[in-house]
């Protein structure tokens, strides 16, 4: 099996949300649960497994793996995949499919990637403010506005807070949030603060080793801008020390999310 390692969404070159690319004939032959052994093993935040397209005009199928549960959508891994791809083939991709079946189509934007995608329903319910706030660790008047779903392909659960403090602060119990999502279909936590006109802060919870906290997380962005019915840029990662931004425009049912890709050194 090959793997190329890349850098998602960083503010710099040094920076990014690390997706490895793995392909070759044998990646492809790899069972479902081959892949997530193989995922747990390299303990990267994500793995994409990059197979044939389904359709003439569609570059590849894109199968993601964390290293603890196989996910529908990862968007910094698709980012991941496709400027792979684009090296490969020497073009960007026009269009990408997951293995879950979901169109995804590209574009280059000021040097930025950018997926289309398009809003999907949740079925879940957001929990309670107050299992909220005990999941997360943090006191429940602190959590501003109510919970929200939203999708564009990987449900989210959206929680936004007083201020950025509140973000750095949070002790949140990761078990108890995975668990709460495994039972829901829904991929996580994601908790978010507001910085100003059309800027934003967060983290994402979906992973049970802390050390494994996405810098970026391309669907909650996606998810956030459908929730609110606005473009944003969303920063992640700072406290990390992994700072990234992330854009999205939205458009009514369909919303465009991307950032800049680097090959890892």
């Amino acid at each position: 099996m090959e793997i190329q390692a890349f850098r998602c969404f960083g503010t710099g070159p040094d920076s990014g949300n690390l997706a490895l690319v793995c392909h070759g004939k044998a990646a492809e032959r790899l069972s479902v649960a081959q892949r997530q052994q193989a995922a747990r093993e390299l303990g990267a935040p994500a793995c994409v497994f990059v197979g044939p397209g389904s359709t003439p005009d569609e570059a590849a199928t894109l199968d993601y793996y964390y290293p603890h549960a196989r996910s529908a959508l990862c968007l910094h891994a698709s980012l991941a995949a496709a400027a792979w791809l684009e090296k490969r083939d020497g073009v960007l991709p026009a269009s990408l499919r997951t293995a879950g079946g979901q169109r995804l189509k590209l574009e280059r934007e000021e040097g930025r990637i950018l997926f289309h995608l398009q809003a999907q329903a949740v079925l879940a319910a957001a929990p309670p403010r107050d299992w909220l706030a005990g999941a997360l660790g943090c006191e429940a008047e602190r959590i501003v506005s109510p919970p929200a779903l939203a999708s564009a392909g990987s449900p989210k659960l959206l929680v936004e807070l007083a201020a950025t403090e509140d973000l750095n602060r949070l002790s949140p119990n990761l078990a108890r949030i995975v668990e709460w999502g495994r039972s829901t279909g829904v991929n996580g936590c994601y908790v978010y603060a507001r910085l100003g006109e059309g800027r934003y802060q967060g983290r994402n919870f979906n992973h049970l080793d802390p050390a494994l906290e996405d810098a970026a997380t391309g669907v909650a962005a996606a998810a956030l801008s459908l929730h609110l019915r606005r473009d944003l840029l969303l920063l992640q990662g700072g406290p990390l020390g992994n700072p990234c931004e992330l854009s999205a425009r939205w458009a009514e049912q369909w919303v465009a999310v991307g950032g800049v890709c680097r090959e890892a050194a």
